[in-house]
């Protein structure tokens, strides 16, 4: 067992998004945290494999992105879960820290 502590992580750089790999890197499921600055977004995109992800919001607020122009209010403490074949993104409102897990990891 380990422990993380995502207060280690609280960066943000002025380009817009700082990404940290998690030490949770394994066969099974991979965790990212990703910091965007205010009016930063995260691309819609997908990937061709099966398999599922989920996008927890840690801080501020925004809009998860999908197919189609989609946008879902997202604020701190809610989390989209969705196929990773199906098309996702993040625009941050404000200064926005998300957690990504990815089963299986690409």
């Amino acid at each position: 067992m380990k422990t993380l502590d995502l207060n280690e992580t609280n960066e943000f750089t002025e380009k817009g998004m700082k990404r940290f790999f998690l030490v949770q890197d394994s066969p099974y499921f991979k965790i990212i945290n990703f910091n965007l600055r205010a009016g930063h977004t995260f691309p819609v995109h997908s990937h061709d494999i099966d398999g599922d992800l989920s996008i927890l919001v840690l801080e501020g607020n925004g809009f998860f992105l999908g197919a189609d122009d989609a946008e879902i209010p997202a604020q701190k403490d809610q989390i989209l879960v969705s196929a990773i074949r199906e098309p996702h993104g993040v625009r941050a409102e404000t200064d926005m820290r998300i957690l990504v897990t990815i089963a299986p990891p690409i």
